[in-house]
């Protein structure tokens, strides 16, 4: 306690003005002396002292004079502490919630993602027989890709994936640059292309699509930095924030129209009101929001995963923690796919023989896990 006191930077005459103007302190004292706030019934014993207060020690005598000056010090240090603390609260709250919106926006975008998530849905559906489970599946089960083994074992079905979708995407980008080519250069020039084109060897050209596509595949996870920091949010923090400050704002209240009979000055009360009026209407605002984006988590996790708001064990922004690993994942597939084609090194003068074609990789049946219990519309 004793070093509590000494590490304010305030007189003890500034600060009962503080306390009884409702203003004045900076962030820290408020926070500092709540740390040595007496319970009840120590407040009781030292307002009851009736010795000597000379003879008190340097702590205890703080305690006196400031609980004699003004008996609520210390609940008007709490509300204080409140008010100071709860505009970076409240900030943090919004950057949250804006947060999570963004990233729900994020999810609900088609592009690349959506093709690696047909491609999974599509592999597995091959692996069981050519049955199709629908269009959705479980979406904790991407965290469980890398498990599933080839028959052969030389590979797994989230690199099998990947691959697929880089070849995919690189086979695209090279159409479309052929494309463009041929409206801009003279049918001459266009022909000698093609035969060009044709004369690359196959191996040439799969490295090529391999090539092109590992940028925009490996680069995906860039575009879901909101998913990534929503999947870092404390979800219980999160849900209960506006719970939490209304529930003390109201506690605040309560002690504020006890303090304003014994102070006919008002200046704190009059201080306190003013900031709990605002901070209520806020918080009644924020509410509101709360609630719309926690709507609209729900639908798009129903999206990803049908059925997955009946689960009573899973939080409803699970799915951003899901979407981050699952990104992780394919980020190092990528890295290891770009290593394995550093690695090779075919000659140009020596024809591919039939074996170095793409061999079929063949996989188990999957775990019924895997699928979704139920299927639902799209959004």
């Amino acid at each position: 306690m004793a070093t509590v006191l000494k590490s304010l930077s305030i007189s003890r005459n500034e600060l009962l003005d503080a306390l009884t103007n409702g203003h004045g302190l900076n962030a820290d004292t408020p926070d500092k002396l709540m740390r040595i706030a007496p319970t009840k019934e120590e407040e009781s014993q030292i307002l009851e002292f009736s010795g000597n207060p000379t003879r008190l020690a340097d702590a205890e005598s703080f305690l006196f004079y400031l609980l004699k000056a003004v008996p609520s010090a210390f609940g008007r240090l709490g509300a204080m502490l409140f008010r100071s603390n709860y505009d970076a609260e409240i900030l943090h709250f919004k950057e949250s919630l804006q947060i999570v919106d963004s990233g729900c926006t994020e999810l609900r975008n088609r592009g690349l993602f959506s093709k690696l998530l047909e491609a999974i849905l599509k592999a597995g559906n091959r692996m069981n027989s050519g049955i199709s489970r629908g269009n959705f599946f479980n979406p904790t089960s991407l965290r469980k890709l890398s498990d599933v083994k080839s028959i052969d074992g030389k590979t797994t079905l989230l690199h099998f994936v990947v691959e697929e979708v880089v070849r995919s995407e690189g086979k695209r980008y090279v159409l479309n640059r052929n494309r463009s080519l041929s409206r801009n250069i003279s049918q001459r020039s266009n022909s000698s292309s093609v035969i060009s084109e044709n004369s690359t060897s196959k191996e040439k050209r799969e490295k090529e699509y391999m090539m092109l596509g590992l940028p925009a595949v490996g680069g995906l996870s860039t575009e879901f930095s909101n998913v990534k920091k929503a999947a870092l949010i404390d979800y219980v923090v999160f849900a209960s924030t506006c719970s939490v400050l209304e529930a003390r704002a109201r506690e605040i209240r309560a002690f504020v129209s006890q303090c304003a009979p014994a102070n006919g000055e008002g200046g704190f009360v009059k201080e306190m009101e003013g900031f709990l009026e605002a901070a209520e209407e806020e918080l009644k605002s924020l509410t509101k929001e709360q609630t719309r984006v926690m709507e609209l988590v729900k639908k798009t996790t129903e999206y990803y995963h049908a059925g997955a708001s009946k689960d009573q064990e899973a939080h409803e922004i699970q799915l951003f923690a899901i979407i981050k690993d699952f990104l992780y994942m394919v980020d190092q597939a990528c890295v290891m796919l770009a290593r394995n084609l550093q690695r090779k090194t075919p000659s140009s003068s020596i024809e591919p023989s039939p074996k170095s074609s793409r061999m079929p990789v063949r996989f188990p049946n999957l775990p019924e896990r895997f699928y979704a219990r139920k299927i639902y519309e799209q959004l």
